[in-house]
């Protein structure tokens, strides 16, 4: 790559990127233009612009990506049922692809001959970046300075920070790394790279802890159609205040906390603390009511694709033709995922209170004890003998090698 005049920066306010924008002036002798994602990180984004430029960038954008992020990508996910090895709701992963896009599109816009971002050599987000870059402006050069500085170390990033006057939130005492937005904050680093030590409690911000959840339970009743979230206790709201609402809700009785040890797309594994209350909130919803709508071939076969499509997003395959394939499924699948699922909250549980849809497959008809003229319980016996005829003929040529 050429020496690039223009460069923009995927910027977040945080130690890396902070640190970048000078390091890249020094390095590359070029303009910094920052680009920053509001996906709902909420304070974070205060003060932004006189950071950025006064540690050397020439502008800053603000995309508001809340609304997009929320309909174009959380709502993908609680459709498709997706999680990472059984606990991560896949907070960060979600964001990298929109955030990449947005970059690019400015980049695009700008006229810029690069990209740059802060993810280190050793996490999952570099893949999640440039697989983006690659998919929508392959022509773009890409900066990784993680793989190329001398820094490597948090310790060496905050040094650099105090030499070039770069304020930064982060310390040594209290060197936790978060990333935030709507869907879920993620916690690593510090105390948490030791996989024996449990968290400790000044690392979670969303949730109260099960100890000091309130006494009471809170119930909710969560409406869907065709699969996606629309209204809270019958009252109709936008996609971002009503998972705002969930969050706040799960947050306070201690919903959404998971402390996991996942495998990195890299190859190496990691140790990280979540908080996704609304998030979690909507998964055990969303699963209640394709239990009582999705006949039972889909239902298993969409488990599946929920593993894949999980897989998929972690590893960072979002602008990929097979991912698009996996949402006209899952698309299909939601037409009859239409109802309400109330839930009840308490100190970190979540017990489910009822389940109800015009679309149900249910019959207390056909279910129920009280025999009914729908089921006839005497063809029970053919359909049984035809699954055994394989078991039959095996012991049947059992029995006569054994003699």
């Amino acid at each position: 790559m050429t020496k690039p005049k223009k460069v923009v920066l995927a910027y977040s306010g945080g130690l890396d990127t902070s640190v970048i924008i000078p390091w890249l002036k020094e390095n590359y002798g070029c303009e910094v233009i920052a680009m920053a994602g509001d996906i709902g990180q909420g304070e974070e984004l205060e003060g932004l612009e006189k950071k950025a430029l006064a540690t050397g960038a020439s502008k800053l954008y603000i995309k508001d990506l809340r609304e997009e992020f929320v309909c174009g990508y959380l709502w993908k996910l609680v459709r498709a049922g997706a999680v990472y090895e059984g606990k991560y709701l896949l907070g960060t992963s979600i964001a990298r692809p929109l955030l990449a896009k947005a970059q690019v599109e400015v980049a695009l816009e700008e006229g810029a001959d690069a990209v740059a971002h802060g993810c280190t050599g050793k996490g999952n987000d570099q893949v999640r970046f440039e697989l983006t870059y690659q998919a929508l402006a392959p022509q773009l050069g890409v900066i990784a300075p993680w793989r190329e500085w001398e820094i490597r170390s948090r310790e060496d990033a905050l040094e650099y920070a105090r030499r070039h006057n770069v304020p930064v939130s982060a310390s040594a005492e209290k060197i936790y790394s978060r990333d935030r937005n709507i869907w879920h904050i993620s916690h690593e680093g510090g105390v948490l790279e030791d996989p024996a030590c449990g968290a400790p409690d000044d690392v979670w911000m969303l949730s109260n802890s099960a100890r000091t959840a309130p006494e009471q339970p809170a119930r909710v009743t969560i409406g869907f159609e065709k699969g996606c979230p629309v209204s809270l206790d019958g009252q109709k709201l936008g996609p971002v205040a009503l998972l705002e609402k969930l969050n706040e809700l799960g947050g306070r009785h201690g919903i959404g906390r998971i402390d996991l040890v996942e495998n990195r797309f890299v190859g190496m594994k990691s140790r990280g603390a979540y908080e996704t209350p609304g998030g979690t909130i909507l998964y055990a919803a969303h699963a209640e009511l394709e239990a009582l709508c999705l006949d039972r071939a889909t239902f298993a076969y969409k488990q599946h694709v929920a593993l894949d499509y999980g897989q998929m997003v972690y590893s960072g395959f979002w602008f990929t033709p097979l991912r698009e394939a996996l949402d006209a499924f899952i698309e299909s699948t939601q037409q009859v995922v239409t109802g309400e699922v109330a839930l009840e909250l308490y100190r970190g549980n979540i017990q489910v209170l009822s389940r109800r849809s015009p679309y149900s497959l249910y019959s207390t008809e056909i279910a129920s004890f009280t025999m009914g003229e729908s089921y006839n319980q005497k063809d029970a016996e053919g359909f049984i003998r035809l699954l055994g005829l394989p078991l039959r003929v095996r012991a049947a040529l059992k029995a006569k090698a054994g003699k």
